[in-house]
């Protein structure tokens, strides 16, 4: 060993992208949880609006590892 680096850079360039939508998925329910504890009755409006947003979110990750694995 002297100093090479073995494997693709591809994937810890999408485990570091990863963190991204991590972050914005635990916003995203932490921000529905908080309204659901303040309105009740709002709850099937934010749901909905809180899994939009949950699928937004993860499309960003999967397209990220679809591209961690084309591009070499």
């Amino acid at each position: 060993m002297n100093g090479e680096l073995n494997g693709s850079l591809n994937m810890i360039g999408y485990g570091l992208a990863a963190i991204g939508p991590g972050i914005g998925i635990g916003l995203i329910f932490a921000a529905y949880i908080s309204g659901v504890a303040r309105q009740p009755e709002a709850q099937s409006r934010l749901q909905s609006i809180a899994i939009l947003g949950f699928a937004l979110a993860e499309a960003l990750a999967i397209i990220g590892i679809a591209l961690a694995f084309v591009l070499n």
